[in-house]
């Protein structure tokens, strides 16, 4: 008998084959988590962007796969884009996935850890769930690590030259790529306009996730967001992390930062060797099924 996860395999209608999701946002970053033990087979790359599909399938900036349960008694969540790619780490994926088990009851208001393609974090759920706190790891600004093609070296106030105009960036990874723009004045259009672009740029051969970034004062910086997957974002807590971390090892602010988004405002410390604590809410939306009809074509 072939194992029912077998892509090739065609499962039968049926409750069996109903996935159930639950719907969180934090800041307008929405994520569904889907528990890979009630739904008994792996999701395709096509079948996660017709989920994701705002017009088309319920509509999310993302999937959290999990929990998976590791041998040691460790929880893993694959973390997936809505065009079907794999992020390696997502802070805002990374609060409402700790905020889901925190609601199952898997886990206690004592900080915990998760494991993440990008590395392991600590997370814990403030009283009633709304706030969550997640020790995201170490920042660095090595572009070896990044990674970022050409000589080794911390990727900091370099040029980047899109459609006409000239940007001064830096690059940074907390498990995932980043590219900061410094920005006199972030907005979407640039966002959008430039994002696109900068995410795909042969010197990054991850893609990147970018940061269009605005120092406000010492301890608040604005920034716009284009994610890599994902597109504009109202809200992303490692976006949050990388900028910050940016602001400070450039001299702009201290180790206490607010992130101001468009979806609202994460708070960030660094402490020693740029290690990143992030701060943010999470809302619950929702639970549901998903109908095998909806991916019959996907």
């Amino acid at each position: 008998m072939k194992d029912r996860r077998d892509k090739n395999v065609q499962l039968p209608e049926g409750d069996c084959d109903r996935m159930k999701f639950t719907k969180y946002h934090a800041l307008g970053n929405d994520y569904l988590v889907m528990d890979p033990a009630g739904i008994e087979r792996p999701l395709s790359p096509a079948e996660i962007r017709r989920i994701c599909h705002r017009n088309f399938g319920v509509g999310s900036d993302g999937i959290l796969w999990g929990p998976v349960s590791e041998s040691d008694g460790r929880m893993r969540v694959r973390i997936f884009n809505p065009d079907g790619s794999e992020a390696e780490k997502s802070g805002n994926g990374l609060r409402i996935f700790s905020r889901y088990l925190w609601d199952r009851g898997l886990v206690s208001s004592e900080p915990f850890p998760i494991l993440t393609a990008g590395g392991e974090v600590f997370s814990e759920v403030a009283p009633g769930g709304r706030s969550v706190t997640v020790e995201m790891g170490k920042v660095s600004f090595d572009s070896t690590v990044i990674p970022v093609r050409g000589a080794a070296r911390e990727v900091l106030n370099e040029e980047i030259e899109i459609e006409g105009r000239r940007f001064t960036y830096c690059a940074a990874t907390i498990g995932n790529p980043h590219c900061v723009i410094l920005c006199p004045e972030p907005s979407e259009e640039t966002a959008r306009r430039y994002g696109p672009a900068i995410e795909t740029d042969p010197r990054f051969p991850n893609r990147t996730n970018v940061q269009f970034m605005r120092i406000v004062d010492r301890e608040n910086i604005q920034i716009e967001i284009w994610e890599r997957g994902a597109g504009y974002t109202l809200a992303s807590g490692s976006s949050s992390s990388a900028a910050a971390a940016v602001a400070h090892r450039l001299g702009f602010c201290g180790p206490e930062i607010t992130v101001r988004m468009p979806g609202g405002s994460i708070e960030i410390r660094i402490g020693k060797d740029y290690r990143i604590t992030m701060k943010g809410p999470v809302t619950r939306v929702c639970e549901g099924t998903i109908d095998p009809e909806s991916l019959e074509d996907a």
